[in-house]
């Protein structure tokens, strides 16, 4: 009976159990995409990334959630490859990617920090109705307009699209009751994965800002850590001028009012790169299951 190796391991922190949990099979060589999503569902983490062997590049991933495969995961891409860095199976450096959505770079820093390069940003300022925003998201509109004329809500990607929202001070932030249809019928309505919003009145004097990342549409009632949202995020500060010069490197904070506090790094430059640690909580094995065409049941 074939088995393999299955860990999940925490994305944007160095602490166990905190930052984003994803699943990781380091050699999924051989496995079919019905045997990863089964995989998947019993890890449990949102997403499960599967190392499998390339002949375009140094490694390919495929993503599985518990119920389908999808193109493209950040956190579970951090993690993935901090474990092979952890186990030396790769060195510091440059190396290449497969995903379904093409070729990516992935630079491994010396302290085994993962950067991954985002897609070229897009940035589109909306005319936002604020009482509907802040509706959804459960907070005083006055802490969205107090902003708004100076930061105003955008579109914006680096590979997936979210709607940035910025928000004045952390104690309206971390306040927030967001109504989840709401949200989701207001991304919906963008083509967005969520609804990013921020303060750069930031727990950590060292942070850039604090965000907070709801997209229930894709069946993420609150994200502990979000990549792709903020390299979407980091190219909007740029767009809109946010600082005089733009820093080296950019220090999010999220996932603290959901108890998974991370710190997500990002780098605004010829490219949106977004990087971060990440820490192994938990090393077992798992036997692949065996299907056969009659145990598929059909709706």
């Amino acid at each position: 009976m074939d088995s393999r190796r299955a860990l999940l391991v925490d994305a944007f922190t160095t602490e166990p159990l905190s930052g984003n949990v994803a699943g990781v099979v380091p050699d999924a060589d051989g496995l079919d995409a019905e045997q990863m999503r089964a995989i998947a569902t019993e890890l449990g983490a949102s997403e499960t990334a599967f190392v499998c062997s390339s002949s375009v590049a140094d490694r390919r991933i495929r993503y599985f959630t518990p119920t389908q495969e999808i193109d493209l995961c950040g956190h579970a891409t951090i993690a993935a490859h901090a474990h092979l860095a952890a186990e030396r199976a790769i060195e510091p450096g440059t190396h290449s990617l497969e995903t379904n959505v093409g070729t990516l770079d992935i630079e491994i820093g010396e302290l085994g920090e993962v950067w991954m390069t985002q897609e070229a940003p897009t940035v589109r300022r909306l005319d936002v109705d604020y009482s509907r925003v802040a509706s959804a998201l459960g907070i005083d509109d006055a802490a969205l307009r107090d902003v708004g004329a100076d930061l105003p809500a955008a579109l914006a990607s680096t590979g997936l699209p979210y709607l940035v929202v910025p928000v004045n001070f952390l104690e309206h932030l971390s306040s927030a009751d967001p109504d989840q249809d709401a949200i989701a019928e207001l991304a919906a309505e963008h083509d967005a994965a969520g609804i990013y919003a921020f303060s750069f009145d930031a727990i950590d004097g060292e942070s850039t800002l604090h965000a907070r990342c709801f997209a229930p549409g894709v069946g993420i009632p609150e994200d502990p850590a979000t990549g792709t949202a903020a390299g979407a995020c980091g190219a909007y500060l740029r767009q809109v001028g946010a600082f005089d010069s733009v820093p080296d490197e950019l220090r999010f904070e999220q996932g603290h009012f959901v108890d998974r506090p991370s710190v997500i790094r990002v780098k605004v430059g010829t490219e949106i790169q977004v990087g971060g640690r990440a820490v192994q909580s938990l090393d077992g094995t798992l036997v692949v299951p065996e299907f056969a065409d009659d145990d598929i049941i059909e709706a």
